[in-house]
């Protein structure tokens, strides 16, 4: 049976679970008595090597002893990334690997480490929707998409947060091994082949990172204030004197969507906070947040999120009902806003 050899990237601070659940993927591959893969492990430190829980490990062997070339190198995220992705020994050993290997893989914040070896020029890549902002700053010369939980482009592959480190192992074994396999892997670990919708069911889609020009601070916070408002282009651009034309420009380049794009996902973070917290008609929800009928507030959901307002509120819904938890008369909470 064709033996396929991934190398296991760990650093001191790494995310557990972006290592466990590929290696459990893998595992079951062996278990389903298909061609097994071999796993090595290979740390920037010595030994032991404490994780971001605080589980410790043993590594197989570190970066500065004679290794393999990998069919495939994975690197998970892990608060510790951000210590470990600029230093240059680990960028050679990465840039030595990407020479030989089949496949580059990233899950969650592990894409740091693939950029600060240079292999992200070019490249479309996601990983955690925190991150994305943070990824966009570090490597400007990447193609950051805040959107899907796993994302292929050439040999190199990247994943959102630690549970989509299974996603990305199951396309792993799908391209290796074939769909039904990866099937068959994925019904046994009760997880979705391919995971409908994206981040942003989870994430917020907007962020209150301050923006260098004044008029599109002025804009944003306006929106946010007063989301029940019938909004257009050419009203928020009289606000702060500018043309609308000058206003898209602007707004764009500094926020990465157009101010009405930004008043829609403004409108959906604070729908999506409503339909997490009460219970709230959608008819009502829609109101509140300045969208003019329950129907239209199911098609911005279906097109923004990929699922109704009552299937977000079925699958998100934590404190509804609860005494204290409705809104005062007449009033909004504040969207839900990134870490970003």
């Amino acid at each position: 049976m064709r033996k396929i050899l991934i190398g296991i990237l760990v650093f001191p601070g790494f995310q557990l679970l972006d290592i466990a659940g590929p290696r459990e993927a893998f595992g079951e591959v062996r278990v389903l008595g298909e061609h097994p893969y071999e796993i090595v492990t290979v740390s920037t430190t010595g030994n032991p090597l404490r994780s971001a829980c605080g589980l410790t490990i043993v590594a197989d062997r570190s970066i500065f002893e004679p290794c393999p070339f990998f069919d495939t190198v994975i690197v998970p995220g892990g608060v510790g990334v951000y210590e470990v992705y600029q230093d240059p020994r680990l960028a050679a050993w990465m840039g030595r690997q990407a020479k030989r290997c089949r496949r580059l893989a990233a899950a969650c914040s592990g894409v740091f480490v693939l950029g600060g070896a240079g292999l992200l020029e070019h490249r479309q890549v996601t990983s955690h929707w925190s991150d994305t902002a943070r990824l966009r700053a570090a490597f400007p010369e990447a193609r950051v998409h805040a959107e899907p939980f796993r994302l292929k482009d050439g040999p190199v592959y990247t994943s959102a947060g630690a549970s989509a480190s299974m996603d990305l192992a199951l396309l792993l074994i799908e391209e290796d091994f074939g769909r039904r396999l990866a099937l068959k892997v994925a019904k046994y670990l009760l997880a979705y082949l391919e995971r409908p919708g994206g981040q942003s069911q989870f994430g917020p889609l907007l962020d209150r990172q301050a923006h260098g020009d004044a008029h599109v601070q002025a804009v944003r916070d306006y929106v946010i204030s007063h989301l029940q408002h019938p909004h257009t282009l050419a009203s928020l651009a009289e606000r702060v004197h500018m043309s609308p034309r000058n206003l898209t420009r602007l707004f764009s380049k500094q926020t990465g969507v157009t101010p009405m794009a930004f008043v829609n996902d403004a409108r959906i973070d604070a729908a999506r906070e409503l339909l997490e917290t009460t219970d709230l008609p959608v008819s009502t929800v829609a109101h509140r947040c300045g969208v003019d009928s329950a129907d239209n507030l199911r098609r911005i959901f279906g097109k923004r999120l990929g699922l109704s307002p009552l299937e977000y509120r079925q699958r998100f819904q934590a404190m509804a009902g609860q005494p204290g938890n409705e809104p005062a008369a007449g009033g909004l909470p504040a969207p839900a806003l990134s870490r970003a």
